[in-house]
C-alpha cells in the first residue's frame, strides 16, 4: 500500500471519532500555543528592558557620588571651558562669574571650602571642575560630550492656579538633551547663550506640562511658569519617553544649571555628570578614561572610589542574559504541556488499535503487510499532531500580538518553527510503539478478538 492510500485510511480513522480525535489534539494545541504565547512574553519583556535602557542613552555613562570620600580634590569649582568646546556646552565666560564656558555659576570660581569631619578632611563630591577635567582629548579621546547635572529637591510648579510636584527638577548644560537621547516636540531646546546669560527657562516633559495646562500641555510652551515661586518662561516640551516601572520618565523639568543654582539649589556640588563616549563601541574605554581622571582628581584607587558609574551597554548586558534565561524557563514550562499533549496522543492511539483489532487482522489476513499497518496508524497519530499544532500556532500568534497596557508581547519567528516542529516529532514518537502494536497482531489472534 502506497502513502496516500496510508493517508486516506488515517484521515478515516480520525474522522471516524470526531470528538475523540479533537480532544486528543487539543493537548498538542494548547502546547503548542503555550509555547509561542510565553516564548512571546519572554522576548517581549527583553524588548521592554531593552528599550527602556536605550532610552537612558546607550553611549551615555552617568556619574554620581556614592559615600563620602576619604580623598582630596583637586580643586573646587570653577570654569568648563572644555566643555562647552566638545561637548555643545557654553563656549564664553560666565556672566558675573569666574572664567571659563561654565560661567563660574554666580563667581564660585575658588575652590570649595573643607568641611572636617574629626578626622578626615572631606571635600564635595562632585564639582563643576571635575566635569570641565573630562573633556580632555588627550585623556579621554572617547568621550564627546560632558554634561554636568544638579537636582533640585521638593520643587512644585504653579501655573494659573494649576500645581504640580515635579518628579525631577534638573540644572544642566545643553550637552545634556543629545547625551540623555531627549528631543523637543514643541519649542525650542536650550542654547549656550541661554547658559550663559543665566536665564530662567525650563523645558517642561508631557505630564508636568499637561498637569498644569490641561489638553496635550504645548499650549503652556511660551508662558511663565513659577516654581517654588521662582518665575521661569517654558521655551519647549520635552518629547515624552513614558513610564520606566513605577517611574514616570515625563515628570521633570530641565533648565539651564547656571538659573537653577541662582535660584534653586545654590553653589554647593552638582549632583550628576553625564559623559557621552563617541559611539557604542568604545562605551567601555570611556569609562576606563573617566574613572581614571576622577581617581587621579579625587586622590583614591578602585578599592575606594567616592563616585559610581552606571554604564548601559554592561547593564542591558546583564539584563539581557536574565531575560534570555527568563525565556528559556518559560518555554521549558510549555514544553511539557506539549509533552504532556504528545502522552495524550499515545493512550488514545492505543485505545484506537484495541478498538480495531478485528479490522488489523482482516486487513493482513488479504495480504496487508506489517509497513502497510505500522505505516497507517503513524500517519493518524501525525495528522493528530499536526492539525493540533496547525491551530496552536495559529493561536499562539494572534494571542501574542495582543498588549497590555503598557506591555506588549512579541512573538519570536524561531518559537513558532520550534513548537510546530515538535508538535509533529511528538506525533511520530509517540505514535511508534501504538503503530508496531498494532502492525505486531497475528492475523488469527486479531480475528478471534471480541
Amino acid at each position: 500500500m502506497n502513502l496516500r492510500e496510508s493517508a486516506r485510511f488515517a484521515v478515516r480513522g480520525v474522522l471516524a471519532n470526531k470528538l475523540r480525535s479533537l480532544l486528543t489534539m487539543s493537548g498538542i494545541l494548547i502546547g503548542v500555543a503555550a509555547v509561542i504565547i510565553l516564548i512571546a512574553a519572554g522576548t517581549g519583556a527583553s524588548a521592554s528592558v531593552q528599550k527602556s535602557v536605550s532610552g537612558l542613552g546607550s553611549n551615555t555613562l552617568t556619574i554620581t557620588s556614592t559615600s563620602t570620600g576619604t580623598g582630596g580634590r583637586g580643586g573646587g569649582r570653577g570654569g568648563a571651558g572644555g566643555l562647552g568646546a566638545l561637548g555643545g556646552a557654553a563656549r564664553a565666560g560666565g556672566a558675573g562669574g569666574g572664567g571659563g564656558g561654565f560661567g563660574g555659576a554666580g563667581g564660585a570660581g575658588a575652590a570649595a571650602p573643607a568641611v572636617s569631619s574629626g578626622t578626615l578632611i572631606q571635600q564635595p563630591q562632585l564639582t563643576l571642575n571635575d566635569a570641565e577635567a573630562l573633556v580632555d582629548p588627550t585623556q579621554a579621546p572617547d568621550v564627546s560630550s560632558v554634561a554636568p547635572v544638579v537636582t533640585a529637591p521638593s520643587v512644585t510648579a504653579t501655573y494659573e492656579g494649576a500645581t504640580h510636584t515635579v518628579g525631577t527638577f534638573s540644572g544642566t548644560t545643553p550637552s545634556y538633551l543629545a547625551n540623555d537621547n531627549d528631543s523637543i516636540q514643541a519649542g525650542v531646546p536650550i542654547s549656550d547663550s541661554d547658559y550663559t546669560a543665566r536665564r530662567r527657562i525650563a523645558l517642561l516633559g508631557t505630564t508636568v506640562a499637561v498637569d498644569l495646562s490641561g489638553g496635550d500641555g504645548l499650549s503652556i510652551v511660551g508662558q511663565t511658569v513659577q516654581f517654588n515661586g521662582i518665575n521661569y518662561q517654558v521655551v519647549g516640551i520635552l518629547t515624552a519617553k513614558g513610564s520606566s516601572g513605577p517611574q514616570d520618565q515625563d515628570d521633570r523639568v530641565i533648565a539651564p544649571l547656571t538659573a537653577v543654582q541662582d535660584t534653586l539649589t545654590g553653589y554647593g556640588n552638582i549632583s550628576s555628570i553625564s559623559v557621552k563616549a563617541a559611539s557604542a563601541d568604545v562605551v567601555t574605554a570611556a569609562q576606563d578614561e573617566v574613572t581614571s581622571i576622577l581617581n587621579a582628581r579625587h586622590h583614591v584607587t578602585a578599592a575606594n572610589e567616592d563616585f559610581s558609574i552606571f554604564n548601559p551597554t554592561s547593564i542591558l548586558s546583564a539584563l539581557g542574559t536574565i531575560t534570555s534565561v527568563f525565556t528559556i524557563l518559560l518555554g521549558g514550562v510549555a514544553g511539557i504541556s506539549l509533552l504532556v499533549g504528545g502522552i495524550g496522543v499515545m493512550n488514545i492511539m492505543l485505545v484506537t488499535v484495541t478498538e480495531r483489532t478485528r479490522e488489523i487482522g482482516i486487513r493482513k489476513a488479504i495480504g496487508a503487510q506489517k509497513a502497510d499497518i505500522v505505516g497507517q496508524f503513524l500517519m493518524e497519530a501525525v495528522l493528530l499532531s499536526v492539525f493540533g499544532g496547525l491551530i496552536g500556532v495559529i493561536i499562539g500568534v494572534i494571542v501574542g500580538q495582543l498588549r497590555f497596557g503598557t506591555f506588549q508581547l512579541v512573538v519570536a519567528p524561531y518559537s513558532v518553527v520550534l513548537a510546530f516542529g515538535v508538535s509533529v516529532a511528538i506525533g511520530l514518537f509517540f505514535g511508534i510503539y501504538p503503530a508496531n502494536r498494532a502492525a505486531s497482531l497475528r492475523p488469527i489472534d486479531a480475528l478471534r478478538y471480541e
